[in-house]
């Protein structure tokens, strides 16, 4: 009964928020390297990301719950499906950061200039489809 790395992260909010829905399905998992991340995102690719581990034998108990995660499409406040505008696929990535703005490239020189972490880039929709970024209006 060894542990394997299911799934690898770069913050702990959606660590968590995989790890609880995991825990209510009845599977036991374990964060390692959370705090390091947490304290220093810059760290997060030298110890591999945050790491949520699981026992070998939940292993395809968890690959279905998480396939039926990923094939549930996302709704606005009002139940409706977003989809892409340009190709009307439903397989999207929520929280997309993009750099498709001219406050992400001004902050991008800034970093790099300024030896900084990126302070701005705009959250969007991404499709897997066509790779359109969008966001919703409301």
């Amino acid at each position: 009964m060894g542990l394997i790395t299911f799934k690898t992260f770069d913050n702990s909010i959606d660590a968590h928020i995989l790890k609880i829905k995991l825990e209510s399905e009845g599977i036991t998992c374990f964060l390692f390297d959370e705090n390091i991340v947490s304290v220093n995102p810059l760290y997060s690719n030298l110890v591999g990301g945050i790491k949520l581990k699981i026992n070998e034998e939940d292993l395809s108990h968890a690959k279905n719950i998480v396939l039926e995660l990923e094939q549930t499409p996302y709704t606005t406040d009002d139940e409706q499906v977003i989809a892409c505008p340009k190709c009307q696929s439903t397989k999207i990535e929520s929280g997309y950061k993009s750099m498709r703005s001219l406050g992400a490239v001004i902050s991008a020189i800034a970093s790099f200039l300024l030896f900084i972490f990126p302070v701005y880039r705009k959250t969007v929709y991404k499709c897997l489809e066509c790779g359109n970024e969008f966001d919703v209006k409301k």
